[in-house]
């Protein structure tokens, strides 16, 4: 019996990885959930999994979800805070770790888990990105295993011999090949998308995700992050990644050997396929989602991204390349402009003129330390919001 704690619980992911979880009672059981302000959702996860800990973002939160759970007869611990995030993260009696809190709330749990040792399901790609080698080197140091939940590199370590952060050369490995639908604005007028709405951005046509992570997909940020995250985990440089445009969503990714050799990983577009296979690995478990009818398909699209209409997949290429602090730089700039996008403060395609600024604008330095890393991203941050309300402002 493998116990679990999710952090993140009520997202996309985590919503997901418990009805994994639910499927298969005689494996595991759920030791702790947690969630930034989604209280009554959160209550509703610890009523039916019956968790030992619950962790919230604030005292507030806190107060209302024991008060719902005492209601409902449910004993569950509950604590608020980013040191209580960090203690379900690395508690002694924990076996696997679901990291999947979006942004850059979740480096420090994450990291917490890695230094404890556990098995750490990554679906928050932040924590790569922002601290690449010193995460790698935790899992190193300390042994735990890290697996991938981005459906593009799940993809990719189902199609690898070897695991995380070594040199793929031994293998034989010439590239490694990220697929992307191109979002919802893959075939629209470049010239019309400065009307782009949330709403509208938050369409994706293929996946289910949360608000931040859809705008990202719109304007490919998010595969821009992939990229930088895929350098980290497999140890390929920034020229042997690269970007496919691939519509239909059912070739996750593929690795290319020298010897010509493509492998593929395809499936529905589903999370609950990576997050099973993390979770079981390195056996295979059913994860409620349907098997691949290829004949339905029929037809495979790929082509090459147009680096005008996604600037952010640029930028990140180019964050990837300066290294040091600059993808962190990239990814508090980017939050920041998503946000502000989101609540109408700026337009879609302002959003990568307010990340280009930022990264030129602030120094780049070593990420020697997290604390070295979480001032880069408060500066960036800053920055970032400076020039939203003094560049444009409306």
């Amino acid at each position: 019996m493998q116990k679990i704690t999710i952090l993140g619980a009520t997202g996309s992911i985590g919503v997901s990885t418990l009805d994994v979880l639910a499927r298969h009672p005689e494996r595991y059981s759920v030791f702790a959930l947690t969630a930034h302000s989604k209280v009554e959702e959160l209550a509703a996860q610890c009523e039916q999994f019956r968790p030992a800990r619950a962790v919230v973002g604030s005292a507030e939160a806190a107060a209302r979800l024991s008060t719902l759970l005492r209601a409902k007869g449910v004993r569950t611990e509950v604590d608020y805070g980013a040191a209580a995030l960090c203690s379900v993260a690395a508690d002694p009696q924990v076996d696997t770790v679901m990291a999947a809190i979006v942004g850059a709330a979740g480096l420090a749990p994450s990291l917490a888990a890695a230094r404890a040792g556990k098995k750490v399901l990554l679906a928050n790609k932040e924590a790569l990105v922002m601290s690449g080698q010193l995460f790698i080197d935790a899992a190193h140091e300390n042994g735990a295993v890290l697996l991938p939940i981005d459906s593009e590199h799940n993809a990719i370590f189902q199609c690898l011999p070897h695991a995380y952060g070594r040199a793929p050369d031994a293998a034989g490995v010439a590239k490694i090949l990220l697929t992307a639908s191109g979002g919802p604005f893959l075939t629209r007028a470049v010239d019309t998308l400065d009307a782009v709405t949330p709403e509208q951005a938050c369409k994706h046509p293929n996946w289910v995700m949360g608000r931040k992570i859809s705008v990202d997909s719109a304007t490919m940020m998010n595969k821009g992050l992939e990229v930088i995250e895929a350098h980290w985990l497999f140890g390929t440089p920034a020229e042997r990644i690269e970007v496919v445009i691939h519509p239909q969503s059912v070739i996750h990714s593929m690795v290319s050997y020298v010897d010509g050799s493509v492998l593929a990983q395809l499936g529905n577009p589903d999370m609950r396929t990576p997050i099973a296979h993390a979770l079981a690995y390195p056996e295979r478990i059913a994860s409620g989602v349907a098997q691949l009818d290829l004949t339905r398909i029929g037809t495979l699209q790929f082509e090459r991204p147009d680096f005008k209409r996604f600037p952010c997949l640029a930028l990140a290429f180019d964050a990837l390349r300066a290294g040091g602090t600059a993808p962190a730089l990239l990814n508090a700039a980017n939050e920041v402009a998503v946000q502000a996008f989101l609540d109408l403060k700026i337009g879609f395609r302002q959003i990568d003129r307010v990340v280009r600024h930022v990264i030129e604008e602030v120094a780049h330095g070593a990420a020697s330390s997290i604390e070295a890393v979480m001032a880069q991203d408060a500066l960036a941050r800053v920055a970032a919001e400076r020039y939203i309300a003094t560049r444009l402002a409306p």
